[in-house]
């Protein structure tokens, strides 16, 4: 867990996206990302929205539905999920990264929200293409699992995939699903991460503050702060 504690970037974390569900704290160091992708399609794109805006090209892609809920000359949306393998219903992040951008060397931004896939997502991308993701915005769900041994090494060797070039900037728990407390612990049941490329991390201390004055609770249930387990305040 201790390699999940939030490091400070070098530049202060904005807000992306609405109040509320949808909107995600990630670095201000958006300049020169010449896309987003965005796997997990609801029924909010302000998140989007705001990337495009920005200049980026938007990539969306999810099967359950016929669009984004709003459109941009800048949006792309394709009607296939995403995961691990490739057939009629699913493609995995690097065919559609390859498939959208013919550039090999610009840096990327992936905001995904898929309902559990996500694990199986990060463990099948090459390490190339996790490289060019300069910003990860990831909602990991079904934690409150990670006391079972099969999920937990599931679990861990996605966060380990992920942490071998980056390294999470921000933690924000989703306060629909609630936590779970065990031998001490407190996990909550679903959470926000945001990563952030290593080669863009010069300054090597905690965060401290949590929540940042930017968050926003997802839904009208009650609050939820991040357990103090998350983080910690001291320098490297």
């Amino acid at each position: 867990m201790t390699s999940l504690y939030p490091l400070s970037p070098n530049k202060k974390l904005i807000r992306l996206g609405p109040k509320g569900d949808g909107g995600y704290l990630l670095p201000d160091d958006l300049e020169e990302i010449h896309a987003c992708f965005s796997p997990g399609v609801s029924i909010i794109s302000g998140f989007e929205m705001d990337c495009a805006e920005r200049g980026m090209k938007v990539f969306l892609a999810d099967k359950s539905v016929d669009g984004p809920a709003e459109e941009h000359e800048l949006f792309h949306f394709t009607k296939t999920f995403v995961g691990a393998i490739s057939n009629e219903e699913f493609m995995t992040l690097d065919e559609w990264v390859c498939a959208s951008v013919p550039e090999k060397d610009s840096d990327l931004l992936l905001q995904i929200d898929i309902e559990g896939h996500e694990y199986e997502v990060f463990l099948s991308t090459s390490n190339s293409l996790m490289t060019r993701f300069r910003i990860i915005v990831a909602e990991f769900h079904y934690l409150d699992l990670l006391w079972s041994d099969p999920f937990f090494n599931l679990a861990s060797r996605a966060f380990e995939k992920i942490l071998q070039n980056h390294s999470c900037v921000h933690i924000h728990p989703n306060n629909f699903h609630g936590t779970i407390r065990k031998a001490g612990i407190t996990i909550p049941k679903t959470m926000e991460f945001t990563f952030l490329r290593n080669d863009r991390i010069s300054r090597k201390s905690y965060q401290t503050i949590f929540p940042n004055p930017l968050d926003c609770d997802n839904t009208g249930n009650a609050t939820l702060s991040l357990p103090n387990c998350w983080y910690l305040g001291a320098e490297l």
